[in-house]
This record gives C-alpha cells, sequence and structure tokens, in this order.
C-alpha cells in the first residue's frame, strides 16, 4: 500500500490567496512555561481545503455537513500536464474521465516551476473552464479538485463561472493540492475538512491511497 499526502503545508510564508496565516506564541518551554502553546489565525480557504455549495450561494450546504461518502472513496487522478490554458470539456475527455465520480486534476501547476511553487500569487495557471465544469457536473462527479489556491481559470475570477457551475449544483470543489510525486489513475481518496460549524470551507487535510 503506498500512502501520498497530497495536502500542502501550512505556515506565515505560504502561497495564499489573500491574508497570509498569523502565528502567535501564547505559551513557551524556553520563556519559562510548561509547555509550548501557539495560536494560529488562518482563513478557511487555507491551503489544501473544502469549497461548499454555501461559499457561493446563501443557504446552500456548509462544509461539516458534506456527507463523508463524497470525501472518501475512488477517485482518479487525470494527467492534464499538457494543457496550458483552460482545461475544457474536451480535454476531460481525451484525458479519460470515464464514469469516475471523484475526479483531481494533475496539471502543470504542481511541476517544479509551476505556479502552485511560486512566492507569491502569478499572474497565470491552469484552471478548469466552465464548460469543463458542466461536463462533470452532467457525469454526476461528486468531488472535483486541483493543484492550484483555486479551480477558477485567471480570466474567471471576476464572475467565478465555474464555480457557479458546481457549487450551487451541489459539485464539491477540493483546491490546494501538490501532486508532483502523484502519477495518473485510480486511487482511494481520503479527504477530511475541519468541521467548522456552518462555515463556507474549511482546510481538508487529503491522502491517496495506492493498493
Amino acid at each position: 500500500m503506498q500512502i501520498f499526502d497530497i495536502s500542502l503545508p501550512i505556515h506565515p510564508q505560504m502561497l495564499h490567496w489573500g491574508r497570509k496565516p498569523e502565528i502567535t506564541t501564547v505559551e513557551s518551554i524556553a520563556a519559562g512555561d510548561a509547555s509550548n502553546v501557539t495560536r494560529w489565525l488562518i482563513g478557511s480557504h487555507t491551503g489544501t481545503h473544502v469549497d461548499a455549495p454555501l461559499h457561493f450561494k446563501d443557504g446552500e450546504l456548509p462544509v461539516d455537513r458534506i456527507d463523508m461518502d463524497v470525501l472518501v472513496g475512488p477517485a482518479v487522478v487525470l494527467d492534464l500536464t499538457g494543457v496550458t490554458g483552460q482545461i475544457g470539456a474536451a480535454e476531460l475527455e481525451a484525458a479519460g474521465i470515464g464514469d469516475a465520480t471523484r475526479v483531481i486534476l494533475k496539471t502543470v501547476n504542481s511541476s517544479e516551476s509551476g505556479a502552485l511553487r511560486a512566492d507569491e500569487k502569478p499572474s497565470q495557471w491552469v484552471g478548469l473552464a466552465p464548460d469543463g465544469a458542466a461536463l462533470l457536473r452532467e457525469r454526476g462527479v461528486k468531488i472535483i479538485a486541483i493543484d492550484y489556491l483555486t479551480l477558477e481559470s485567471p480570466e474567471n475570477t471576476v464572475e467565478w463561472d465555474t464555480h457557479h457551475e458546481l457549487l450551487p449544483n451541489g459539485v464539491i470543489i477540493l483546491e490546494g493540492l501538490d501532486l508532483a510525486a502523484v502519477e495518473a489513475g485510480p486511487y482511494e481518496m481520503v479527504c477530511l475538512p475541519l468541521k467548522l460549524q456552518g462555515s463556507e470551507a474549511a482546510p481538508a487535510r487529503t491522502i491517496l491511497i495506492r493498493r
């Protein structure tokens, strides 16, 4: 059995959309306290995280109420490293999407020189086009994941068309994966977002298992 931890490490210098994490030392052994205790200030979309339908529509499902059978189960990693722009329906079909219900998009984002490795948010990265999102929704995909801070392409981060295509229709989004060490193919996925009650998103330790 091989276990791949595809979660991003969380720290103050990490690549982040918006405000970066902050750490405060509450107690420290070095200062004479009995133990080390820290307080972390992070957003719900920090690092590897799950977007719930509530993220883009009031009254929809929050992250703590997403069914476990959506977050845990068979998944397929698709090789889309040859795509340099948006991933559309044609690219998904060519990559062999088949009838998978948990789909993970491996792109050049998590390559050695990809957007995921940048010190600051770059102007370009590979995201999912709205027509690709529509195909996934029509195929009954439960959760779609990608190796960047957002599933959205740079040109769609005003209207957020891909998110609107997926989340209000019950398709969960998983963002911020590091897929550099993962080959395309079938896996078991375990994605466990923090149980932030009523939240639109939450950081999620995520692993893939190949038996």
